[in-house]
């Protein structure tokens, strides 16, 4: 899905590219200063080329370096524009998917740390209930260790007195 979006956009970009270079030559042609310009700029970029060339290859690089013609200079800088608007684009284009993804990536970790809070309130709570629970235990366990078994269920002592209640009752 993606893959095609990109080749559909570097395409729109060199397509977009291609009147801006040609609005460059125009201009170079109207105004001297601006074809001294992109001339001198496309020079200094003819020169550090041919020398990287030059170095990667294992030629020499004291040699001394033709310049372009005027021609060649104007294209070559165009093309050279042409590319750099392309690459910037790109870049401003992956940056913002860089940013884009780091926001996601931050919500969701804000996502995670409040279910982990969420979470650890829960155990926080239930530990509370326990504790509870163990003192009313306790309580109830020191409350009956004195009267026993009877002490708890007063089986005998209820029975008693229900006999005695019918007795009266009967006398009656």
């Amino acid at each position: 899905m993606i893959l095609p979006v990109v080749k559909l956009g570097t395409l729109a970009l060199r397509t977009i590219c291609k009147p801006i270079a040609s609005r460059l030559k125009k201009e170079a042609g109207r105004h001297a200063r601006f074809r001294q310009l992109i001339i001198n700029l496309a020079q200094a970029n003819h020169r550090f080329t041919t020398n990287m060339q030059r170095r990667i290859y294992g030629h020499a690089t004291n040699v001394e370096i033709r310049p372009l013609n005027e021609e060649k200079a104007v294209q070559a800088v165009a093309d050279l524009l042409g590319e750099l608007f392309v690459f910037s684009v790109a870049g401003a284009a992956v940056i913002f998917e860089v940013q884009r993804s780091s926001r996601s990536e931050a919500r969701k970790e804000d996502l995670r740390k409040r279910e982990l809070e969420a979470i650890k309130q829960k155990n926080e709570d239930i530990a509370r209930k326990v504790e509870v629970l163990k003192h009313k235990l306790h309580e109830l366990e020191s409350t009956t260790r004195g009267r026993g078994l009877a002490g708890i269920i007063d089986f005998r002592h209820s029975t008693a007195t229900e006999a005695n209640t019918s007795k009266s009752a009967a006398a009656a």
